[in-house]
């Protein structure tokens, strides 16, 4: 059900290679899709997107104005989802807001000695547009993940859609964008929602960053029209990387395999130990506990074709290959954990300790579960504040700070042949006042 790999066997990196290997390129029928789509969009605009959600979600609209989901519908939604579910997702929303919080970016400067202020100025994106999936794919954590960042970081409008397939709309789904402040929901998906957000409607305006995971045919859809707006990441598969020595409960490092292999047939988890015994326990774990799995079929694909249970030497080759496969979820499950991140240089989130479940980041933990995956966490970081937040740098010159900075950059501009440049400060040098 599951490959067994030892780090000690020849061929070891090579199957390693092939078991991480994930191509995120849509193929050229749905990239040619999605160019038509977004070029329609650009064309013809809300009649466009009614055609689409028509066609697509199978949702036939006798006008753009129904596009949008009204305060009474997005009320009632609240009302039907149930007590409990909506506690949750404020209590949720409370923990994601509070660590948000700590990640806001602040404006900056300094003062020299001659008189010249440099620094940063720190704003907030005007409006943002939030994907979220829609029919049988239900998120409303996602809603809360991708949102509450933005608004905490300032964003003025933040606009959200999401496919309703045969016009059927997810409750708590609505109920999540109340409570995290949404300002607008539309009742559209796919590769069309993407180009709307990106070029703007008569119905629809145009946001500058589109976040939220989607399919291929989103994901493609945001590829392309990056450069017009910011986006937040192109998503891979889920995985998760577990190191464990040995000493958790063989069941619960299962369930977590499992509950990143739930998510589709391409979810990626592995599983890493320098015990062998531990590793046969997991295995027949896996076993024993598949028969219970709703989702057991998904699970049964995702481990055959991209799982792995890994045996190393020790946990200091436990720690190498995080560092080369550079994991979405990593979970240290092993004694004093705490005291090894500092070797960790490449993964998304780390949950530390044996008691601490990856699904915990998923809902209500507090740090965001959008996070890099397919080894981007060699080279970016997790959604967050300052992905809603732009910087822009102060220069204030002093007449005497002019002078000097004026001089070095006429001795640099003539390096580079740029006589203009070198003029521009000349012209202050020479009437410093």
């Amino acid at each position: 059900m599951i490959t067994r790999l030892n780090a000690a066997d020849a061929g070891f990196h090579n199957a390693l290679e092939q078991l991480l290997d994930w191509s995120n390129v849509a193929d050229d029928s749905v990239q040619t899709t999605v160019d038509e789509i977004i070029s329609a969009i650009r064309l013809r605009k809300d009649a466009a997107l009614l055609e689409y959600t028509a066609k697509f979600d199978r949702l036939s609209l006798s006008s753009a104005n129904e596009l949008a989901f009204s305060k009474e519908e997005i009320d009632a939604a609240v009302e039907r989802t149930p007590p409990h579910l909506l506690a949750a997702l404020t209590q949720a929303a409370t923990r994601i807001r509070a660590y948000a919080e700590q990640q806001k970016l602040h404006s900056w400067s300094y003062t020299e000695a001659d008189g010249t202020v440099l620094g940063q100025h720190v704003t907030a994106l005007d409006r943002v547009g939030l994907y979220v999936p829609g029919g049988k794919a239900a998120y409303p954590s996602s809603v809360l993940m991708n949102a509450i960042p933005a608004k905490v970081a300032g964003v003025r409008e933040l606009i959200m859609v999401v496919p309703t397939p045969d016009g059927v709309a997810n409750d708590t789904v609505l109920a999540a964008a109340r409570v995290a402040g949404v300002d607008r929901i539309y009742r559209i998906g796919g590769a069309q929602a993407v180009a709307a957000l990106a070029y703007g409607t008569e119905t629809i305006p145009a946001v500058d960053k589109i976040v939220g995971p989607g399919n291929i045919y989103v994901a493609a859809a945001k590829r392309a029209v990056f450069g017009k707006v910011g986006i937040d990441m192109i998503a891979g598969p889920s995985e998760i990387l577990i190191v464990s020595d040995g000493q958790t409960n063989p069941d619960w490092i299962a369930m977590d395999l499992f509950s990143q292999a739930e998510h589709d047939q391409q979810a990626q988890a592995i599983l890493v130990s320098p015990n062998a015994v531990f590793l046969d326990e997991v295995a027949a774990a896996i076993v024993r506990l598949m028969a219970d799995q709703p989702r057991a079929d998904i699970i049964r694909t995702a481990l055959a074709s991209r799982g792995a249970l890994i045996q190393v030497a020790d946990l200091d080759a436990a720690i190498d290959l995080i560092n080369t496969i550079a994991p979405e979820h990593l979970e240290l499950s092993f004694a004093n954990a705490e005291q090894r991140i500092s070797e960790i240089r490449h993964a998304g989130a780390i949950f530390v300790g044996k008691y601490t479940a990856e699904a915990l980041g998923d809902y209500c933990a507090g740090p965001n579960h959008v996070l890099p995956t397919s080894g981007t966490a060699r080279f970016s970081s997790p959604l967050g504040v300052y992905d809603f937040q732009k910087r822009s740098s102060i220069i204030h010159c002093s007449a005497a700070g002019s002078k000097t900075l004026g001089e070095l950059a006429m001795v640099l501009a003539e390096a580079e042949g740029l006589h203009a440049h070198g003029q521009s400060a000349r012209y202050r040098v020479e009437n410093h006042r």
